[in-house]
């Protein structure tokens, strides 16, 4: 249980750090984008295998509610990628906070609707191939696309890890139940949308 919490752990923090670190040195969006998809691919390749590299809490919540995760396993990876994001944050002195930059509605609607998104192309790559490499680079690359498209809005989160170190560490608490909540929600349409449609399909 706590093995793979640790692995989690490991994995967020990769991804919080290299992401963020971006957003701190300045980089253009374009550059943050391809950072966060690109970080995201690999930490899949390295640690899939032991772990299935969620590194998203809102992953590993729908993937619990899909049936694929134990209520043990759910919550050593929750706590486990929330602690990545939090020493990625201290690490990085809250550099790269997840930023509102638009309405609360909009904030809103972006982050169920990308974090659906991402949790669709999971969902729809794993169902076509376990292996490793092609899922890293379909979800890598749909990270990279989203926040570039999304990421001058609200940041595009899509993962409350990667809201919840950096916002804690810089002082931007207040908007962390929010992200974690939309993100959340957008992960379990894509579950109960794919259960809609295999329902249809049967």
């Amino acid at each position: 249980m706590w093995k793979r919490g640790t692995i989690e752990a490991i994995g967020t923090f990769a991804m919080v750090f290299v992401g963020c670190g971006s957003v701190s040195l300045e980089r253009s969006s374009l550059e943050v984008s391809l950072a966060f998809g690109a970080i995201v691919a690999i930490v899949i390749v390295i640690i899939g295998r032991w772990s299935g590299a969620h590194i998203n809490p809102a992953v590993s919540i729908a993937f619990y509610f899909r049936g694929d995760l134990s209520s043990k396993d759910t919550i050593s990876h929750v706590l486990g990628q929330l602690f990545g994001g939090l020493l990625a944050g201290v690490t990085l002195n809250g550099a790269g906070p997840t930023v509102k930059k638009t309405t609360w509605l909009n904030l809103i609607g972006i982050e169920i609707l990308i974090t659906f998104v991402l949790m669709a192309s999971i969902l729809i790559i794993i169902r076509k191939t376990q292996q490793w490499v092609p899922i890293a680079i379909v979800v890598g690359s749909t990270v990279a696309v989203l926040a570039y498209l999304f990421g001058a809005y609200t940041g595009a989160s899509m993962n409350p890890a990667r809201t919840f170190g950096p916002n804690l560490i810089s002082g931007d608490a207040g908007l962390i139940p929010l992200y974690f909540l939309c993100t959340t929600i957008g992960a379990l349409l894509a579950v109960k949308v794919e259960r809609l449609i295999q329902t249809t399909s049967e």
